[in-house]
């Protein structure tokens, strides 16, 4: 909230601020903001991730009257309002609930908090008592009623492996089986009484019990956020020498599900952990000083594509679209000043929602259960993946992504059907940036004969670290 849109940056910019920016994030084609954590913290500046007050909303927000203003406002241009909230600790700094009536034992938290072994966190040896009725109703208590008053339209839960264990793990020595009920009984609640909201899990570990129905053995939580495909893909997009693309990995990042369902996951090339904590924006990985050369825009939107036309949900972080630079601080606002100066740019990720989304009923696949990956070529750092959901035209979609420096002014690929494919998308496309159109593409008439496995195959012309959309 404080970096997205703050005209002053002596402060940090309020939800009256965001509301400003909603014209902009609908004509994108955002249809989802998801929002850091606004309850109150110590001072006026955070990530919000040390909650002090988690019923409350942080004042230099603009309090909780500001945040119902900008859920309406959300609503009114189409766009749902995700909230990040924060249960695997509270505090540490202005934490009320401290040894809340003087008890305490190890110098712990008190009567609210583990007080021994299990009080540990990356964030202090603060983590509430979640066996304790009290505790669990206070955090029940408090993700519901974002849901029911607020009405938000779902839940980020922050890194819940720290709720279910002591570390983080998969050591089941260190488990907190009442975390793990905890969370579950959460949903539970939320899918009796608000099925359509949306819950999303943080846990990283790729663990598919997350997503399992809660009827089952799983934990209920409708998607989670996908580790097996960030952290793949920007690899191959950071990599400086074409030759070290793992195309393979890139592959089994693209075909990654849970409980073989295409949206049990998140997919993303930036979020808030990804380009900070030592670590900066995509543009910036691949071109430290020089985010705005041709190599970072090339490579970035590359990765662009890659995320909106993969199974999953796809997420955006703030700025990615106007080519932010540098990393993610929380005293560092967005600089609009991109937008205009990369408004090209802004172009392609429009057009990429827009075919992911299916405006134009021409990509429907996109928006489908159904992937293959049928081309991989590693030496060349060539793939080649269809979507489809029912199949045929307007629904199936091809997708031809070059992970190299290299031009190709006929590519071949196989394809599952006759007749006209039509290059729907192309990032090379000199509209999307004034150093782009190395040449056009328009599409190509199926051969008969097979190649890739499959009975027609047609050439493309493909441009280095560029993608095609394809489809009849």
């Amino acid at each position: 909230m404080g970096t997205f849109n703050a005209p002053d940056p002596d402060k940090p910019g309020t939800f009256y601020n965001v509301i400003e920016k909603l014209d902009y994030l609908r004509e994108l084609g955002i249809n989802a903001i998801e929002i850091m954590p606004p309850t109150e913290f110590p001072g006026s500046r955070s990530w919000g991730y040390n909650p002090s007050h988690p019923f409350a909303i942080e004042t230099d927000y603009g309090g909780a009257n500001a945040f119902k203003q900008l859920i309406k406002e959300a609503h009114r241009h189409g766009i749902a309002v995700i909230l990040d909230v924060v249960y695997n600790h509270f505090g540490p700094g202005d934490l009320d609930l401290w040894q809340f009536d003087g008890w305490q034992e190890n110098d712990g938290g008190g009567i609210y908090f583990y007080n021994d072994w299990r009080a540990e966190t990356p964030w202090g040896h603060n983590r509430p008592d979640y066996g304790r009725p009290q505790v669990r109703q206070y955090i029940r208590d408090n993700a519901l009623m974002w849901l029911e008053e607020f009405r938000v339209d779902g839940l980020r839960a922050d890194s819940i492996s720290h709720i279910r264990n002591v570390h983080g793990s998969t050591d089941p020595s260190t488990d907190l089986p009442e975390g793990w009920d905890l969370m579950r009984w959460i949903n539970e609640e939320i899918r009796a009484c608000m099925p359509w909201k949306i819950t999303i899990a943080e846990d990283l570990l790729g663990n598919e019990y997350i997503t399992r129905p809660t009827d089952q053995e799983g934990q209920g939580f409708s998607t989670q956020w996908d580790a097996a495909f960030v952290y793949p893909v920007r690899e191959a997009l950071t990599t400086q020498h074409d030759a070290d693309r793992d195309m393979p990995a890139v592959a089994a990042a693209i075909m990654q599900t849970y409980n073989g369902d295409a949206f049990q996951r998140v997919i993303y090339t930036e979020s808030h952990d990804e380009v900070a904590n030592g670590k900066s924006r995509v543009p910036e990985e691949i071109m430290p000083g020089a985010a705005h050369h041709w190599y970072p825009k090339k490579r970035a939107t590359l990765g662009a594509a890659l995320v909106l036309t993969s199974p999953g949900i796809p997420m955006l972080f703030q700025g990615q679209a106007m080519l932010a630079d540098g990393f993610f601080s929380d005293d560092q606002p967005l600089n609009w000043n991109h937008a205009e100066k990369h408004s090209g740019l802004i172009h392609l990720y429009r057009d990429l929602i827009s075919l992911r989304r299916n405006f134009s009923g021409i990509t429907r696949g996109l928006s489908g259960q159904h992937t293959e990956v049928f081309h991989l070529n590693n030496e060349a750092k060539l793939i080649a993946f269809r979507r489809w959901d029912q199949g045929g035209p307007g629904d199936e979609t091809i997708i031809l992504a070059n992970f190299a420096d290299t031009t190709h002014e006929a590519y071949c690929i196989g394809l599952p059907a006759a007749g006209q494919w039509h290059v729907r998308f192309n990032s090379d496309w000199e509209g999307y940036d004034h150093e782009f159109g190395n040449f056009e593409s328009f599409g190509a008439e199926a051969t008969e004969g097979e190649y890739d496995a499959m009975p027609f195959h047609a050439c493309f012309g493909l441009a280095p670290y560029s993608v095609l959309i394809i489809s009849q």
